[in-house]
């Protein structure tokens, strides 16, 4: 068997080696490193598949959330509603523009931001939702863009885990996560389902007005040189990652059905067993493209069965094992543990398996096998 790895880069990257290494040596060959032609013909590519007016290309996701507020200028003291159980860059980034993060629960079925926590959560200085599509599950923007509509709020989507996945809305009209809320912000850290080999990250928007201050906003607030009209930072994507993406661009569809045709495999192996809560999902659907495929363990011993699979060479997280509302750098007193029954139900619970595009079957059944073998 080969080995089982959480992210298996390499044996994806042999697939597509000769697309990659071409555009690899278009940019040394044309010393185009930054802002070059690859980059915009990503950016066109991927505005293409996502059915955005608007793909502004950046540095790395954090820099995407960090800049998507910053050109909605937001005052500090803004209070933005985020969820607690998310990675820390979600609020980081909040904190850092001197906003004022406000946590709430999650749902325990799909573990996004819970809607009537939102509500309860709403002040006079609200100013904005971030609903995150944790682990690469649609949050509910029905619910949310309501929410925003009726108390005149942004929704500024957190779309690192999620690229891809559709979300249909009540009318039944299909569309891509990222470009339903005001302003979206996305990752391609390597192990995401669209992944460079750095740092790399966009924002999207349909709205132009915005789209045109956030490209100020990432080159030192210029659109033209030398010129700085609003305040800005230094976060361009640069050319090789741009062709790495491009390069695997073609094939995200391709990537996230791989995905959920290994997270099948796992729920159905998993099937009604008594300690195992799995994800639940349309396999005909593309509303889950599993970045992380997440089990819940109950009545039984979560940190005991990730030591059992480590000394079995299966590698396994928990996403995520501290609440925000409990991380030093987050606390505050305006927060009560019982304001977050769900999240810490989920830090308890929560185990994430191997989850990537070159899962084959014998790993699939060595990995639940294992897991079966532990929770007996």
């Amino acid at each position: 068997m080969k080995k089982i790895q959480m992210v298996d880069l390499k044996s994806q990257y042999e697939k597509i080696k000769t697309t990659v290494d071409a555009s690899i040596q278009e940019v040394l060959d044309t010393n185009t490193y930054i802002n070059g032609p690859l980059v915009q013909q990503f950016q066109k590519n991927l505005e293409n598949y996502l059915g955005a007016k608007h793909v502004i290309p950046c540095a790395n996701g954090t820099d995407a959330l960090q800049i998507a507020m910053m050109g909605l200028d937001l005052k500090p003291g803004d209070e933005v509603i985020t969820a607690d159980f998310t990675f820390a860059a979600t609020v980081e980034v909040i904190a850092l523009l001197q906003l004022t993060p406000v946590l709430v629960d999650v749902d325990v079925t799909n573990m996004n931001i819970d809607i009537e926590a939102i509500k309860k959560a709403i002040t006079p200085r609200t100013k904005a939702i971030v609903p995150v599509h944790l682990f690469g599950r649609a949050a509910n923007m029905d619910a949310i863009m309501e929410i925003a509509a009726a108390h005149n709020l942004y929704v500024i989507e957190d779309n690192a885990q999620a690229i891809g996945a559709d979300y249909v809305s009540k009318s039944g009209t299909k569309s891509k996560v990222g470009v339903i809320g005001h302003v979206a912000a996305t990752s391609f850290f390597p192990s995401k389902n669209l992944g460079c080999y750095g740092d790399g990250g966009a924002i999207f928007t349909n709205d132009d007005k915005l789209a045109h201050i956030i490209r100020g906003i990432v080159n030192h607030g210029m659109y033209e040189r030398y010129h700085h009209d609003v305040v800005g930072v230094n976060s361009r994507l640069d050319s090789i990652q741009a062709g790495v993406l491009n390069a695997k661009l073609p094939f995200l569809d391709q990537y996230n059905e791989a995905r959920r045709l290994a997270a099948t495999k796992y729920n159905a192996a998993f099937a009604g067993h008594k300690n195992i809560i799995t994800p639940e999902f349309d396999a005909s659907e593309n509303d889950h493209v599993f970045h992380q495929y997440v089990l819940r363990i109950v009545d039984a011993d979560r940190n005991a069965l990730m030591q059992h699979l480590l000394d079995k060479a299966i590698p396994c997280a928990i996403y995520y094992p501290i609440p925000l509302h409990s991380q030093k750098a987050y606390a505050d007193v305006r927060y009560k543990e019982e304001q977050f029954p769900v999240t810490n139900q989920l830090v308890k619970e929560v185990i994430a398996l191997p989850m990537h595009t070159e899962l084959d079957d014998e790993q699939i059944k060595f990995i639940t096998d294992s897991v079966l073998e532990f929770l007996k």
